[in-house]
């Protein structure tokens, strides 16, 4: 009997070996600022190893399973075969074959995956998690209810052991869904602009709590920190201070744009790297936007796939308070691309069940 391989099988493949490649020889090619984090991950060189915190957590790991020991082309194949099997098992989408814009993304985002979890990284924690949340969604073995429960609980558990942002993400998840419900027009825009008041109001209280705003105490202080490096060409700064509250409102605003709209990347015409970058995270954007809008359309009753876009674009506006560059911005998307996969393929997926 003849093996018939089907097209957008041989396409998920294909790109698949071109990122396992990328993860496998990756330490041998890629600038060395790609790897700042290995020896903090691999050496623990500030005595950080524990439960909670993202770096103490991700020692832990790599301590526990053993792969600090292992070479990082070793490290690189072990982590892509791990994560494309999950992705396979989310789904191949039936056209993935076929030369969109859509597909295009995702056909960078696989090299980019090769890229980002060519070492030892907490990306790759990241992506085990939402990988096995989506299929969560996928299997609907439960509810929508009792699903978006146990999502929105691992979510919260993940965030006070690992990325502490998590919980921000879990308040505008459920600040999206209640504007969901009320009956207005544009509720696509209206729940990004009340989920940017939100991340404004939680910062803004932090900042009276604690006496420093949080993207003043993140992304502005980690920028000033490294002015003078020459490899901080990408980096984020808002035109506007942000040590007063107008400041922090507009430097959120401003970061969201910057990471998930960068138009203001479009400078950078003399970087290659840094333009392929920005216009990837626009296509990106637009194309989910989009999906997001059609997903809404179709109701919110029993609906499983727009809680996927709620989370998404909850994690979007988080990257705005956060982010401290466009590199970083990519690779924490890299770190949710099961979300992202499935929300921009979730019909093709849900027509396979």
């Amino acid at each position: 009997m003849k093996l018939t391989i089907p097209k957008n099988t041989l396409a998920f493949l294909f790109f698949s070996f071109l990122g396992l490649l990328i993860a496998t020889l990756g330490v041998y090619f890629l600038p060395s600022r790609f790897f700042n984090d290995t020896d903090i991950i691999v050496y623990d060189l500030y005595n950080e190893i524990g439960w909670k915190g993202s770096y103490p957590f991700t020692i832990l790991f790599y301590k526990i399973t053993g792969l600090k020991h292992l070479s990082f082309s070793l490290i690189g194949l072990i982590q892509f075969l791990i994560v494309i099997v999950l992705t396979y098992k989310i789904g191949v989408p039936k056209n993935f074959h076929k030369i969109t814009t859509k597909n295009i993304v995702i056909y960078i985002s696989f090299l980019l995956i090769g890229v980002f979890l060519c070492m030892p990284t907490k990306e790759f924690i990241n992506y085990l998690l939402v990988a096995l949340i989506v299929l969560l969604f996928i299997k609907k073995n439960f509810s929508v209810k009792t699903t978006v429960i146990i999502t929105l609980l691992i979510l919260t558990f993940f965030g006070y052991f690992f990325r502490e942002y998590y919980m921000l993400i879990v308040l505008l998840t459920l600040i999206f869904y209640f504007i969901s419900r009320v009956n207005i027009k544009n509720k696509k825009l209206a729940t990004l602009f009340y989920g940017l008041l939100i991340a404004i109001g939680v910062s803004l209280s932090y900042g009276l709590i604690k006496g420093q705003f949080i993207s003043q105490k993140t992304r502005e202080s980690f920028n000033e920190f490294r002015k003078n490096d020459g490899e901080n060409n990408s980096a984020i700064y808002s035109p506007v201070k942000t040590d007063t509250w107008y400041g922090e409102s507009f430097g959120i605003v401003y970061g969201f744009f910057s990471v998930n709209l960068p138009f203001n990347g479009l400078k950078h015409i003399t970087s290659p790297q840094i333009l392929a970058f920005v216009i990837w995270q626009i296509l990106l954007f637009i194309i989910l936007f989009i999906r997001y809008e059609r997903c809404l359309k179709q109701g919110i009753s029993d609906n499983y796939d727009i809680w996927i876009f709620y989370i998404i674009f909850s994690f979007f506006i988080v990257q705005g308070v956060f982010e401290p560059d466009l590199g970083s911005a990519i690779r924490h998307k890299i770190g949710i691309f099961p979300f992202i996969y499935y929300g921009l393929y979730y019909n093709s997926f849900r027509e396979k069940k």
